[in-house]
Order: structure tokens, then C-alpha cells, then sequence
């Protein structure tokens, strides 16, 4: 997968509202315009009915959804597979007389500066009518989506986003970039949604994932009925503003060659911020060995290759005293980032943090560069290259396979 920036193909006059790639105005932003309004900025301006929108990106572009149709509702639950559902399934869950509405959607999940976005690829024109009025009624964010670029809550803007306003998609070092077109309210687990096209190309599962409104019914009783129809290839879940303890979850990592050799697991949500991934994926991936310098370390299988080639670099160069073992603080760890729901990638076991009291977040750090230069050089990315910085952290962004 080519690491590129398509939007950049068009010139800025011909763009609408293209945000600071081309030293325009920022992304559509509801919060600063009142729910009625189609326009996010003072002296902006959205097409009319009568114009075909203008796209940032023609090669990902879809049929602009045109005005907002149909009743506005609220997403009690969400199924989430593995794989595409099987149209039986789909069928028998719309059957039931406790589902009022449920379209089919794809999701995914995407590390981006270890944390994992839940990422929707979806149908702008059936999708938006689950989000809240204000980001609905946003006809400017709808048509930046068919024509290519991304959405996502306002809250992970200045966290991921680069200095010409376009967003990785994937912890890949080749993964693509899209550009944010809007922030705003997302359904709730949701944090960024593209259109369909962006969807095959970043190799989200078609069509895994469903929204369901259950109308005058408890979900937690609709959900029971649910479960037993998607049997072990889904999970399905309330969508609230916390997962609740004990609900079923799945994990579905995307966006390059990294991505695809971590593998898909169903987790269980914990109390205090942790996961439990199943059992036969762990037994599957997850190991402990020795490697150079901190010892006995525990990660995913995959990484073991490459981390034991730059930490044996590093000792060869005479460099083994710029790690600390007694500051190493772990690689695999099962949790969501704090005060979140999106998943951090030492939950896969691909990222390890070094050398920790000298390296907090949000410093410059005191890493030295030769060791820096060495674990990138192995596939690995630091956190102090992020716009909020991350020093103690490196994750594994490459395959590399040591000779």
C-alpha cells in the first residue's frame, strides 16, 4: 500500500474548504456554527442543491449523498464481525419485531500513534441520519466524505492529526494519509468515518458490522436475541459512553502489513480500563522470551525478529547502557488508553516503552538519537516524533526480517 497524499493532486482553488494542506480554512466544525447551519466556519460556503460538490480526492470519491432524507434515530447497539455477515443473518435480525432500523456498515480498527481508532466505512446518506442532529444536519461533512476525506470527533484532532491536516490511517510506516474534512460527533465507539472506497483500500472487513435501533425496547434485552443469531462470528454491545464490564468486543486491525500479521481477536472489557483477549489468540500470539538488554520481555510472536536485531545492534554499537532494563515498562499490555475507548497497540503486543522516567509524555525526552536511529531502522517508530509527544514509546511499523 502506497503511502501518498491524493488530495494534494488538486488544486486548492478547486477544493472545498481544503483545510491547511493548502493554507486554507480548518475542517467543517459544528461546534462552531449553530445545528442548523450546513456551513462551519464564518465566510464558508457549501454547494447548493443544484451543484455537484467539489472532491479532495477524486480517486476515492462516491456519489455525493445530496440533502439529509428520512428520520434521525439513535444506535442502541452495535455487531461487529470478524468477516462480512452472512446475508441470512442480516436478514433474521431485521425479522425481529424488536429492531426498528439497522444498516450495515464496515468497521475496522486502525492504529494510529498507539491509539486504536475505531474507523467506519460507510454510506454518508444512511449513516449520518445515527448521529446527533447537530453533525447530521452537517451537509458539508457528508459531501467531504463521498468526496474522499475523513471525519472524526473534534476530541482527536489536535492528538493525530499532521501539520497540513491529514490523518495516517494505520501504524504502517506505508500507510495511507486522508485528509480531515470535518470534526464532529460521531456514534458513540465510532471515532473516524470515510466513505466506502477508502474502506477497500485500507482493508476493512465489507459489511461486518451492523447499527441497530431498538426503538421503545431495552437493548439489553434486544441484545440477547442478537447474540443468539450471530452466534460465535460477532459481538455485539451497547453503544454508550463506557463499554460495560463483561461485554464482548472485537478487535479488527487494519491498515497494512503490520495490521494483518497481528491478527483479528475478540476481547472481553474489564474493569479499570482493561481487556481480556481471548484465550486461543494469546495462546496463539502471544510470548515470552529473552531478548538483548531488558531480558525476558513478553510481545507478540511477530515482533520478536526485528526487536531482538535492533536491541543486538544496539549492544554491538556500544550503546547497551542507554537502555535501562530496571525502566523498561512493558510491551504486552491489554487495556484501553486511559479515559478512552479506543484500544492501545501494547494491547496487540507491538509496542514497548523504554527508559520511562526520563522520557514522559509530552517531552522532548532524553532517548539517545544512535539508539533512536537503530530501532527505526528495524521497523520500529518513536512516540517522540508525534505531535504530542510519546518518548518511552516505539512500535513496530514495518516487517523486517533480520538476515
Amino acid at each position: 500500500m502506497l503511502r501518498v497524499r491524493r488530495a494534494r493532486a488538486a488544486t486548492c482553488a478547486g477544493l472545498l474548504l481544503l483545510a491547511t494542506a493548502c493554507g486554507g480554512k480548518s475542517p467543517a466544525d459544528p461546534s462552531e456554527s449553530s445545528p442548523s447551519s450546513s456551513t462551519s466556519t464564518p465566510s464558508t460556503t457549501t454547494a447548493s442543491p443544484s451543484e455537484t460538490p467539489r472532491v479532495a480526492d477524486p480517486e476515492h470519491a462516491v456519489d455525493p449523498p445530496g440533502p439529509r432524507a428520512g428520520a434521525l434515530v439513535y444506535a442502541d447497539l452495535m455487531i461487529k464481525g470478524k468477516d462480512a455477515l452472512d446475508p441470512d443473518v442480516i436478514e433474521r435480525i431485521n425479522a425481529l419485531k424488536t429492531v426498528k432500523r439497522s444498516p450495515v456498515l464496515s468497521l475496522g480498527n486502525a492504529g494510529v500513534e498507539n491509539t486504536v481508532l475505531n474507523i467506519a466505512a460507510v454510506d454518508p446518506s444512511t449513516y449520518r441520519n445515527f448521529t446527533v442532529r447537530e453533525s447530521a444536519e452537517l451537509q458539508e461533512q457528508w459531501d467531504r466524505v463521498a468526496g474522499g476525506e475523513v471525519t472524526l470527533e473534534k476530541k482527536l484532532a489536535k492528538q493525530l492529526r499532521d501539520k497540513q491536516g491529514y490523518l495516517k490511517l494505520g501504524n504502517d510506516d506505508d500507510a495511507p494519509e486522508v485528509h480531515i474534512g470535518a470534526y464532529a460527533p460521531q456514534v458513540p465507539q465510532i471515532d473516524a468515518v470515510v466513505n466506502e472506497k477508502w474502506g477497500e483500500e485500507l482493508g476493512i472487513p465489507t459489511d461486518n458490522a451492523m447499527l441497530v435501533n431498538t426503538g421503545i425496547h431495552s437493548p439489553r434485552f434486544v441484545m440477547k436475541d442478537l447474540q443468539k443469531i450471530v452466534g460465535d462470528d460477532a459481538a455485539v454491545s451497547i453503544l454508550g459512553p463506557n463499554p460495560d464490564p463483561g461485554a464482548q468486543q472485537i478487535a479488527v486491525l487494519t491498515g497494512g502489513s503490520v495490521a494483518e500479521a497481528v491478527g483479528t481477536f475478540r476481547y472481553t472489557v474489564l474493569g479499570g480500563g482493561r481487556i481480556a483477549p481471548e484465550q486461543s489468540w494469546v495462546t496463539a500470539n502471544i510470548r515470552t522470551e529473552p531478548v538483548p538488554i531488558p531480558g525476558n520481555v513478553t510481545c507478540h510472536r511477530v515482533i520478536f525478529p526485528q526487536l531482538r536485531a535492533a536491541l543486538l545492534e544496539v549492544q554491538t554499537t556500544g550503546l547497551a547502557d542507554e537502555i535501562h532494563p530496571g525502566e523498561y515498562a512493558g510491551c504486552y499490555y491489554p487495556r484501553y488508553i486511559a479515559n478512552t475507548q479506543q484500544l492501545s497497540l501494547h494491547s496487540f503486543g507491538i509496542a514497548l516503552d523504554l527508559n520511562v522516567p526520563g522520557n514522559q509524555r509530552g517531552s522532548f525526552g532524553e532517548m539517545n538519537r544512535a539508539v533512536v536511529a537503530i530501532f527505526k531502522k528495524w521497523g520500529f517508530a518513536r512516540g517522540g516524533d508525534w505531535g504530542y509527544t510519546d518518548p518511552m514509546h516505539f512500535e513496530m511499523n514495518a516487517i523486517k526480517a533480520p538476515a
